[in-house]
């Protein structure tokens, strides 16, 4: 038996696979065998046939950002006249908008805006649970909350954190992982920060009972050991959310994409489509304590995103009624609630609307309308 068949084997049958074995299976070209594997792995957390998504929004509240990442082309500089902070009022628009067409979750995100002072987000945030008590505030990555804590006159990280959530942060997203590596980072972000501040982040996050998500960023130059462990150290916290019993489920999602070089100060190679597929497979197989794998249309466009959900994919990610971070690299993948429902009907699937905690809000049967049919904006 070959080694990849061996470290499938073992992955199917319940076992864990470790570093090694993680290389090899990110460097294999048997991405079909590969992707059978995962998807039955995904139908074990998900027997049951169906697909969500969830309608939400991208708010990106400042551009402001004073960690200069190379592989960014949507901050600006402080002092810049391109720069901005999107007034409340606007905000609250925006969330109105994402309400009225049924959207649930609000993905709030800007720069490291050294500006702002932390008075600014737990004000924001409780204006905006004022006004939508039921909005989900999917909002703010590790590094701003780093920020926070810098500004914060003293804070400790966990007592930003418990603030924050006191406040009205529900959850989490993942962003500014990259690759949890610090050779890598410090080549593409050295002003960032150590993968163990934006892991230390999560893990608050955790004990203070929210929710998050993991993502992870390839093509930046990174080794495939580098890549292998990204993903082991995502699942040694998962391990240690669950073993420490917090009040939280820890990363309820694992969600990757390619580096989109257009526009950036960062001049690699886009990484191929296969190499999409091949790091979904390998990251469902070896991240055995993650329960949701969101696909990355976004980046990889809708068909590449239909395909992943046969590759360990169980979730169509957000319809993103407005994205401008990766859009600002050059990729301006659009989708509506109709063509995603398309899609995934497509792959024998049953569309179903989801919350950011994966609890299913609407099935949507063959019979049924998209009463959210909506055309996504800039």
């Amino acid at each position: 038996m070959g080694t990849l068949d061996h470290i499938l084997d073992k992955a199917l049958r319940g076992e864990r696979i470790g570093l090694e074995e993680g290389m090899e299976l990110l460097a294999s070209d048997q991405i079909e065998k590969m992707g059978h594997a995962a998807n039955q792995i995904m139908l074990r957390h998900h027997p049951e046939p169906v697909t969500t998504f969830v309608v939400g929004r991208n708010v990106n509240y400042t551009n402001v950002c004073d960690v200069y990442c190379r592989f960014c082309a949507f901050y600006r500089a402080p002092g810049s006249k391109e720069g901005y902070v999107l007034p409340d009022e606007t905000i609250l628009n925006k969330i109105q908008e994402t309400v009225n067409v049924g959207g649930t979750e609000i993905l709030m995100q800007g720069g490291t805006n050294p500006d702002l002072p932390f008075t600014y987000y737990l004000d924001l945030l409780r204006k905006i649970k004022q006004q939508f008590p039921g909005i989900t505030m999917h909002s703010f990555s590790p590094a701003e909350i780093q920020k926070m804590k810098v500004v914060s006159d003293g804070l400790s990280l966990d007592e930003v954190i418990r603030q924050l959530h006191e406040a009205g942060l529900d959850s989490l997203p993942g962003g500014g992982a990259e690759i949890l590596d610090d050779r890598t980072r410090r080549k593409i972000s050295r002003m960032k920060g150590s993968w163990t501040d934006w892991m230390d982040v999560m893990k608050s996050a955790h004990r203070h009972g929210m929710n998050t998500t993991a993502t992870m960023v390839y093509g930046l130059g990174e080794t495939m050991e580098e890549r292998a462990l990204h993903m082991l150290r995502i699942r040694d916290a998962q391990d240690e959310c669950v073993s420490n019993k917090y009040p939280s489920k820890g990363f309820l999602a694992f969600i990757s994409w390619p580096f989109q070089p257009d526009n950036t100060n960062l001049k690699l190679e886009k990484a191929k489509p296969e190499e999409y597929l091949r790091i979904v497979a390998a990251s469902r197989i070896m991240l055995d304590n993650i329960p949701n794998f969101q696909s990355s249309w976004v980046t990889m466009g809708p068909e590449m995103g239909k395909l992943s959900l046969s590759y360990g994919c169980n979730d169509f990610g957000s319809t993103m009624i407005e994205e401008n971070v990766v859009s600002a690299a050059g990729t301006t993948h659009k989708v509506n609630i109709e063509l995603i429902l398309k899609l995934i009907r497509e792959c024998g699937k049953i569309p179903a609307q989801r919350d950011t905690k994966y609890n299913i809000l609407k099935m949507y049967n063959e019979s049924d309308k998209a009463d959210l049919d909506f055309v996504m904006q800039n």
